[in-house]
């Protein structure tokens, strides 16, 4: 499995979303983004790349697209 699908993966788990609204999401865009999903969503997005974020990049972590540049400072390319 490659990150992106990994990373595709954590909101389908994490959001229990269909694949194809993953794309180009935004937090609270949909309800399943809300505080609640945001929270399963990082722990998702940190088992399937065995990191732990840091408090100010989950707060940071707004949109499918942010999260792709927060994973990079873990080393983490998508």
């Amino acid at each position: 499995m490659t990150n992106r699908e990994k990373y595709i993966n954590a909101f389908v788990e994490g959001l229990e979303i269909a694949e194809d609204k993953v794309v180009g999401l935004e937090y609270q865009a949909i309800p399943e983004w809300d505080s609640v999903g945001h929270m399963s969503l990082v722990a998702c997005i940190e088992d399937a790349f065995e990191i732990m974020m840091d408090t100010d990049d989950i707060v940071d972590f707004s949109s499918y697209e942010k999260g792709i540049e927060i994973l990079k400072k873990y080393d983490v390319e998508i």
